[in-house]
C-alpha cells in the first residue's frame, strides 16, 4: 500500500516515534494562499530544518507526515475539480474505513480464540476434555479442508494433540517433515484443488467507464457542458437546425474529447499502479520439495509445504511449527498490537503475514489463500495507491495561487465584457451596435450575455490549471516503469522524487559494492595456512571432523546430495562460501546432522556478529558451536587446535591470529572464525521453557579454523561512485565488516580516494561512532567516509545525524535491523536478492539486483522527474500568460476575443495533457548527473524559467495583439468584413498554436542552446508533436464550421510558420542574457511579507 503509512510502521521492530522534522503539527483547515513556490529562499541543506508552519503546501517530507498535515493542504487549495486534482493523492476517508474494517477483523478473530482457550480451560478443570471427532478424509488426503482451517484459526492445540502432533498432522497431508512434499506438477495441482490456492480474491480496479464517470465530474467541464446547451438551444432557436448547433455542437465536442483522452490516460496509469501492487505482492521465498530447497513464488505455496522461517521473513501461510529455536513472530499486521509472541510446541501455531522477529525455525502449511485470515483481511480492502509526494503538494499551491489570478482576471473579463454589452460598446463585425437598451429583444440580449459567459468560462479553463499537479503522477507513473527496467521496484512514489535531491548514499558492502558471489581462498588451522584451503590432507582427523560438525549444524544453509548428480549448496553466500569450503574438505552433510540432535540454536545476530549452537552427540557429549567475525569469536578463545589436532594456549599465539586476520582484511577477504567447546550435560537445562530462555556459554572456545572469504567488487561499481561524486552525491559505506576489509573495499571501489585518507574519522568503527555524544556525532557524520564493525543502530544513529545536519539520506539494508534506518532516512533502499520480508516493508525502492549501479540510476531517475515537471511549467505557464493577456487585453479594449471557447478548449488539451505526455516523458540525460542535488525547497520555477517563459510569452503576445489590432492592414485585407475578421482571428489561432509547439522544443532543454539534441531518440515527443501539428491542420482546413475559423491559403499559413518559427532563435538569444542568482521568489516573499504578517496577527487575534 502506498500510503504515507503502512502497516510496515506499526511494526513493532520500528520506531514508534518519529522524527521531529517528519511530525509537523499543523491545525486542520487553516487556510493560506500564499504557496511555497512563492515564499522560499534559495535552497540550501540549512533549508530542511525551517519549515513555514503558516503554509499549508510547504511540507518538504510527506513520508510519515500525520493525517492533520495532509488534510489541512487540501483544505488549503483552490480547487475547481477535486477528483481530478487529488486523483492520485491518499484519500484519508477511504484509509479510516480501511483502518476500521482491520480492526473489525482482527477483533473477530480475538473473540473466537478467547472462546476457545476459555472452553478449553473449563475442560482442563472438570477434567471432562472433549473428545476430538476423527478427521474426515479428503481424496488422498487423511483429513479434509474444514477441519484444517478450524484447527488452525481457532490455535486449537488441544484437537492438534489428538490428531497425534505435528508428525501426525503430515501423516494426514502425505508430507514429509524433513523433505516436504515431493512437489511434482500433478501433486501442486491436486493440492490446490482440495486445499486451495495461496491467493485471495483481489477487488477488480475501476474500469473504463467508472473514469469516463469520474473524468466529466470536473466542474469547469459541467459548466462547459451546461454552457454548451444553452449555446445550443439559442442558436437553434436564433439560426435554425442547420447552422445553429455549431457553436454547442463544437464546444461539447471539445468538451467529450478531453473527457475522453483524461479517462483514457487515467485508466492507463491505474493499470500500471495495478502491476505495481501485484509486483510488491510477488514475494519469492525458499521451500522444502523433495529435500531440496527451492525458490517459488508465496502464490505457489501448497498445504502440505515444509518452510523454512528465519529473521525478517514473512509467514507465507497459516501453518504449525516443526522444529523452532528463539522464535518470536510480529503479530501486530493482524493483531494490531505491537507484541512480539515466542512460538514453540506449546504455542505451535503460526499466522499468515506475520513477520519473523527473531530466531530460526521450520514451518508446516496448513491452511492458504482465503481460508487464513491474513486472506480475508487482503481480499476485504483494496490496495490504494494514494500518496502525496512533496512535489504534488508544492504544484498544488502553485496551481492554487494561479487559479486565484486566473479567476481574477475571467470575473474582471466578465464584467467588462458585460458592461461594454449592456453599454453598447460592443459592435458586430459590420459595425452595429449589438444590444441596444428598449430595443433588443430580450433573448438576443440573453443570447449575447451568454456568449460572454462562455468566454469567461473558457479563460477559467485555461487560467486554472488543474492538469499540473497531475503531471507530477504522470512523470512519477512513466519514470516508475523504467526504474522497473532499471532493476528498482518503487514501492513509494514520493522516493523516486526525493533521490532527485539526495545529498548523500549510505551504502551496504556485502552484495551492493561487491559481487556477493563468496568464496573461501585463505584458510589457518592453528599456525598453519592450508594452501590450497580445500587441501583435506593437511588436517588432523580430530579437527576435521570437529570442523565438519560445527559447519553443518552451525548453518542457516542446506546441502542437497543427489544421487549421482552434483551436490546443490543454497542459504546465504557466506553460508554457502563455507559449505562449500567444508564439503570440499570431505564434510558429508546429511551424515553429520542425523548423528548428532541440536539442544538449542543462537541464530547469527548482526548486533553479536556471530552466531552458535549447541549439539548432543550419540555419545551423549555436548558441543558448542560458535561461528562469526574473525577478531570478536578469537577474542573468546582462550586455546586452538593445531594441525595435529593437539590443544595449545592461544595467549602467546594471538598477535600472530590477529596479523593473520589483518593481512586477509587487507587483502579485501571477509574474515570468519569457527570455534567449539565442551559442555557438561547436566549443565543443559532440561525443561524446554528454560532451554529456549538459555544463553549459550561464548567464553572458554576452542579456536578450530579462520577462513579468508573473498567477494569481489562488481565491475562498474568505481564508475557509478565517480558518477555520484560528480552529482554532488557523497558515498558512504557502512558495513558489519572489519575496518580493515572495509578500507580495502573502499579504496577498490573509489569511496576512498588514497591509502591517506584512511584516517579517523574518515573511516571509524561503528562502536566509536556509537560513544560520542549527539553533538559529537552530527559533527564526525559529515566527515565519515567508511564505517566498519557497525550494528543496524550505528546506521540508524549516522543516518539521524546526517539529516540534522541538514542532507537528504539514501540508505541501502537488507537485514530486519535495518528496518529503522530505513523507515528513518529519507531514502529506504532494501535490496531484492539478500533482503528481508521486514526490510523491504519499511523501505521506499526495493533494488532488485542489489547493485549499487542501480541505485545510482535511481538518483539520475529522481532529478529526471524534477527536471521534467519544470519543462512541463515553463511550458504550461508560457501558454497560460500569453492567452490571457492576449484574451484580456483585447476584450477590455475590443470587446471581442481573438481566442474562442472551442480554440481555447483545444489549446488546453494540447497543454494539459499531451504536453504533459511529451515532456513528462523525457528520458534522463547525463547532464543532469553533472549538477548538485536539487534542494527541497528549491523554488519550482528557477530565474532561468522565468526568463525563457516571460522571453516567450511577451514575444507571443506583442506579434498577436498587433496582428489583432493592425492585422487587417498588415495582412492586407479589407476593414470591417467579416471574413476579414475570420481570417485575421483564424491566423492569430493558428500562430498561436503553432508558437506552443516550437515552444515545446524549447521547453525540453531550459539551459542548453541546442534544443534538439536526442529528439529523434523520444519517439512518444516526437510522435505527439506529429500528432498536434496533423490536428491543427485539420482543424484550420477542414472543422471550420466548429472552431470558428476559415481555410487559409500557403501564403497565410508561411506567416503562421515564420511567427512560431522565430521562437528558436528568440530562445537562443533569450539563453544568452544572465539571470540573478538570487531566485525571483525571494523578491516574491518580500513582496507579500507585509500581507503575511497581516495575516498572521490577524489570526493570532481572533485565537487569543
Amino acid at each position: 500500500m502506498a500510503s504515507g503509512d503502512s502497516d510496515s510502521s506499526k511494526n513493532g521492530l520500528l520506531p514508534t516515534s518519529r522524527s521531529g522534522r517528519h511530525h509537523l503539527d499543523m491545525e486542520s483547515g487553516a487556510k493560506v494562499r500564499f504557496p511555497a513556490e512563492f515564499v522560499d529562499g534559495k535552497a540550501s541543506k540549512s533549508d530542511d530544518h525551517h519549515h513555514d508552519d503558516d503554509d499549508p503546501f510547504d511540507i518538504a517530507h510527506t513520508k510519515n507526515a500525520p493525517p492533520a498535515t495532509l488534510r489541512r493542504w487540501r483544505q488549503a487549495a483552490l480547487v475547481l475539480n477535486a477528483s481530478r486534482r487529488f486523483r492520485y493523492t491518499l484519500d484519508l476517508k477511504k484509509e479510516e474505513e480501511k483502518d476500521s474494517r482491520r480492526r473489525m477483523i482482527r477483533s473477530h478473530a480475538q473473540v473466537i480464540r478467547a472462546a476457545l482457550l476459555f472452553k478449553l480451560a473449563g475442560e482442563r478443570e472438570t477434567g471432562l476434555g472433549t473428545k476430538v471427532t476423527p478427521p474426515t478424509p479428503s481424496g488422498d488426503y487423511g483429513i479434509g479442508l474444514e477441519p484444517l482451517v478450524s484447527l488452525t484459526r481457532e490455535h486449537n492445540t488441544s484437537a492438534l494433540q489428538q490428531y497425534g502432533g505435528v508428525k501426525g498432522m503430515s501423516s494426514l497431508i502425505k508430507t514429509n517433515l524433513e523433505k516436504g512434499i515431493d512437489g511434482d506438477e500433478a501433486d501442486l495441482v491436486y493440492r490446490r484443488n482440495v486445499f486451495g490456492s495461496n491467493t485471495y480474491p483481489q477487488k477488480k480496479g475501476r474500469s473504463f467507464l467508472r473514469f469516463l464517470w469520474e473524468a466529466w465530474q470536473d466542474l469547469t467541464l459541467i459548466i462547459l457542458i451546461i454552457a454548451a446547451a444553452v449555446s445550443l438551444a439559442l442558436g437553434i432557436k436564433t439560426e435554425g437546425l442547420a447552422h445553429g448547433w455549431y457553436d454547442g455542437g463544437s464546444i461539447a465536442f471539445a468538451v467529450f474529447l478531453v473527457i475522453i483522452v483524461t479517462a483514457v490516460s487515467d485508466y492507463r496509469q491505474s493499470l500500471q499502479f495495478q502491476n505495481l501492487n501485484e509486483e510488491k505482492q510477488n514475494i519469492q521465498l525458499e521451500v522444502m520439495r523433495g529435500g531440496r530447497t527451492v525458490k517459488i513464488s508465496i502464490f505457489d505455496i501448497v498445504v502440505g509445504d515444509v518452510v523454512p522461517l528465519r529473521i525478517g521473513d514473512q509467514v507465507p501461510a497459516d501453518g504449525i511449527l516443526i522444529t523452532g529455536h528463539s522464535l518470536a513472530i510480529d503479530e501486530s499486521s493482524m493483531t494490531g498490537e505491537s507484541k512480539i509472541v515466542h512460538k514453540d510446541q506449546k504455542a505451535p501455531f503460526l499466522m499468515s503475514g506475520c513477520k519473523i522477529a527473531d530466531g530460526v525455525g521450520t514451518m508446516l502449511v496448513t491452511s492458504v489463500g482465503i481460508n487464513t485470515e491474513w486472506g480475508l483481511l487482503m481480499a476485504s480492502i483494496s490496495e490504494d495507491n494514494g500518496e502525496e509526494t512533496p512535489l504534488q503538494v508544492r504544484l498544488n499551491g502553485l496551481a492554487t495561487f494561479i487559479g486565484i489570478v486566473g479567476l481574477t482576471v475571467a470575473a474582471l473579463v466578465l464584467a467588462v465584457l458585460w458592461f461594454r454589452y449592456f453599454t453598447g460598446h460592443s459592435k458586430n463585425t459590420d459595425g452595429s451596435v449589438e444590444f441596444e437598451a428598449g430595443k433588443t429583444s430580450l433573448s438576443k440580449a440573453v443570447d449575447g450575455a451568454v456568449k460572454i459567459f462562455t468566454i469567461a468560462v473558457t479563460i477559467v479553463v485555461v487560467a486554472v490549471p488543474e492538469g499540473l499537479p497531475l503531471a507530477v503522477t504522470l512523470t512519477l507513473a512513466y519514470s516508475m516503469r523504467k526504474m522497473m527496467a532499471d532493476k528498482a521496484l518503487v514501492r513509494r512514489l514520493s522516493a523516486c522524487e526525493t533521490m532527485g535531491s539526495a545529498t548523500t548514499i549510505c551504502s551496504d558492502k556485502t552484495g551492493t559494492l561487491t559481487l556477493n558471489q563468496m568464496t573461501v581462498v585463505e584458510a589457518y588451522v592453528g599456525r598453519n595456512k592450508i594452501h590450497p584451503p580445500d587441501d583435506s590432507s593437511q588436517l588432523h582427523s580430530l579437527v576435521s571432523t570437529l570442523l565438519s560438525e560445527g559447519i553443518a549444524q552451525n548453518t542457516s544453509g542446506n546441502v542437497f546430495e543427489p544421487e549421482g548428480g552434483e551436490v546443490e549448496i543454497s542459504g546465504s553466500p557466506t553460508e554457502k562460501a563455507i559449505l562449500s569450503w567444508a564439503v570440499k574438505l570431505g564434510m558429508k552433510f546429511n551424515a553429520i546432522r542425523s548423528e548428532s540432535m541440536i539442544l538449542h540454536v543462537f541464530p547469527f545476530n548482526s548486533e553479536k556478529k556471530r552466531g552458535g549452537v549447541a549439539l548432543k552427540g550419540s555419545d551423549s557429549k555436548v558441543h558448542i558451536h560458535w561461528k562469526g567475525a574473525a577478531e570478536i569469536v578469537l577474542d573468546s578463545c582462550t586455546e586452538y587446535l593445531d594441525s595435529n589436532g593437539c590443544l595449545q594456549d592461544i595467549n602467546q599465539d594471538k598477535d600472530f591470529f590477529k596479523a593473520a586476520i589483518d593481512g586477509m582484511a587487507a587483502s579485501s577477504l571477509r574474515c570468519v572464525a569457527i570455534a567449539y567447546r565442551p559442555y557438561e550435560l547436566d549443565k543443559v537445562p532440561t525443561e524446554e521453557e528454560n532451554l529456549s530462555q538459555w544463553a549459550l556459554p561464548e567464553d572458554s572456545l576452542v579456536l578450530l579454523a579462520i577462513v579468508g572469504i573473498k567477494d569481489p567488487c562488481r565491475l562498474g561499481v568505481k564508475d557509478a561512485v565517480r558518477l555520484c561524486t560528480e552529482a554532488g552525491v557523497k558515498v558512504r559505506m557502512v558495513t558489519g565488516d572489519n575496518l580493515q576489509t572495509a578500507k580495502a573495499i573502499a579504496l577498490e571501489c573509489g569511496i576512498l580516494c588514497s591509502v591517506e585518507d584512511a584516517t579517523e574519522p574518515n573511516i571509524i568503527e561503528g562502536k566509536t561512532f556509537r560513544e560520542l555524544s549527539e553533538k559529537e556525532r552530527e559533527e564526525v557524520a559529515q566527515k565519515i567516509t567508511v564505517m566498519g564493525r557497525s550494528s543496524p543502530n550505528d546506521k540508524l544513529l549516522l543516518v539521524q545525524a546526517l539529516r540534522k545536519g541538514g542532507d537528504v539520506v539514501a540508505v541501502t539494508g537488507d537485514g530486519t535491523n535495518d528496518a529503522p534506518a530505513l523507515h528513518e532516512a529519507d531514502i529506504g533502499l532494501s535490496m531484492g536478492i539478500q533482503g528481508t520480508e521486514v526490510a523491504k516493508e519499511s523501505s521506499d525502492i526495493i533494488i532488485l539486483d542489489d547493485n549499487f549501479a542501480s541505485v545510482v540510476k535511481v538518483v539520475r531517475w529522481g532529478r529526471s522527474v524534477y527536471a521534467n515537471i519544470q519543462k512541463f511549467i515553463q511550458f504550461q505557464l508560457t501558454v497560460n500568460v500569453a492567452a490571457l493577456t492576449i484574451n484580456v487585453v483585447a476584450a477590455i479594449s475590443s470587446g471581442r476575443v481573438p481566442l474562442n471557447a472551442v480554440q481555447l478548449l483545444w489549446v488546453n488539451l494540447i497543454m494539459d495533457t499531451l504536453g504533459a505526455l511529451a515532456l513528462a516523458t523525457e528520458p534522463p540525460t547525463d547532464d543532469l548527473m553533472h549538477r548538485t542535488p536539487v534542494g527541497r525547497r528549491a523554488p519550482l520555477i528557477t530565474n532561468i524559467m522565468w526568463r525563457n517563459l516571460l522571453i516567450q510569452a511577451l514575444y507571443q503576445v506583442v506579434v498577436l495583439l498587433v496582428l489583432n489590432f493592425l492585422g487587417n492592414s498588415i495582412l492586407g485585407l479589407k476593414e470591417d468584413s467579416t471574413q476579414a475578421a475570420g481570417v485575421k482571428n483564424t491566423i492569430i489561432f493558428n500562430a498561436f498554436v503553432f508558437c506552443q509547439i516550437f515552444n515545446e522544443f524549447n521547453a525540453r532543454k531550459p539551459e542548453e542552446l541546442n534544443v534538439f539534441s536526442g529528439v529523434t531518440k523520444n519517439y512518444l515527443f516526437m510522435g505527439i508533436i506529429g500528432v498536434t501539428f496533423v490536428l491543427q491542420i485539420l482543424i484550420i482546413q477542414f472543422l471550420g464550421t466548429f472552431t470558428k475559423t476559415v481555410v487559409l491559403d500557403w501564403k497565410q499559413w508561411l506567416i503562421c510558420f515564420g511567427i512560431a518559427i522565430i521562437s528558436w532563435p528568440l530562445a537562443i538569444v533569450g539563453k544568452l542574457i544572465p539571470v540573478p542568482k538570487t531566485p525571483f521568489s525571494q523578491y516574491c516573499r518580500h513582496a507579500f511579507q507585509p500581507c503575511r504578517q497581516l495575516f498572521q496577527r490577524s489570526r493570532t487575534s481572533r485565537n487569543t
